[in-house]
């Protein structure tokens, strides 16, 4: 009858433990990798800790509890800078224009859709050598003007603003070959009243016999 007792007592007292016991059996088979002809069985016994809660190694514990959460990044996609296309379009319009009066546009970066007064320079098309030049106006994308009936050998805007644009024409003396100027330059502001366009200054002749001229 102690006996008895005894082992009634036994399973309570390690279950008072906080640990369980799982029986693992292991058999291994004939043919199976390693040494051939043996069969056995093989009983292992695995005690599980039991958590407490605690997550501490220097008592035993588990050093994580439970599953670590994974973390999804979401990265955003660049936005599309509908002004910049925009802009772009526009001086491409600006430079069909050009094109369709017989010259071929200049730099594009030149014209500035963020100003009410946009320039754009054109060669003549078919010119070999560079020259015969023009200035073309826009007000808000539409076109107005030149800044002369007759276009100039060399013709550059050096500065602009919202309703001014400056141009600076290369000036040649009698008798001087075009690659070859001598007469310097001269600067013409062109500025925008009531929407129209001014030129503050004298336009050079496009020839002279006895003075300068812009061709």
């Amino acid at each position: 009858m102690r006996a008895l007792a005894l082992a009634a007592l036994f399973p309570a007292a390690l279950a008072s433990c906080g640990g369980s016991t799982k029986t693992v059996t292991a058999e291994s088979h004939a043919g199976a990798e390693g040494p051939t002809g043996a069969s056995s069985t093989t009983t292992k016994t695995a005690t599980t800790p039991s958590n407490n809660g605690s997550g501490d190694e220097s008592s035993g514990g588990s050093a994580a509890q439970g599953t670590t959460p994974s973390t999804t990044r979401t990265a955003t996609e660049p936005q599309f800078d509908q002004g910049q296309s925009s802009s772009s379009q526009e001086a491409q319009q600006a430079a069909a224009a050009v094109r369709a009066r017989g010259y071929a546009p200049g730099d594009l970066a030149e014209y500035h859709p963020s100003q009410t007064l946009r320039t754009l320079v054109g060669t003549r098309s078919g010119s070999t050598d560079g020259y015969g030049q023009e200035v073309f106006f826009f007000v808000d994308g539409r076109f107005i003007g030149t800044d002369t009936k007759e276009p100039s050998a060399s013709v550059k805007v050096i500065s602009q603003n919202d309703t001014e644009a400056v141009v600076a024409y290369t000036l040649y003396r009698p008798g001087d070959p075009l690659s070859s100027p001598s007469g310097g330059q001269a600067v013409v502001h062109f500025q925008l009243n009531n929407g129209k366009l001014v030129p503050a200054g004298t336009i050079p002749p496009v020839h002279s016999s006895t003075g300068t001229s812009r061709l």
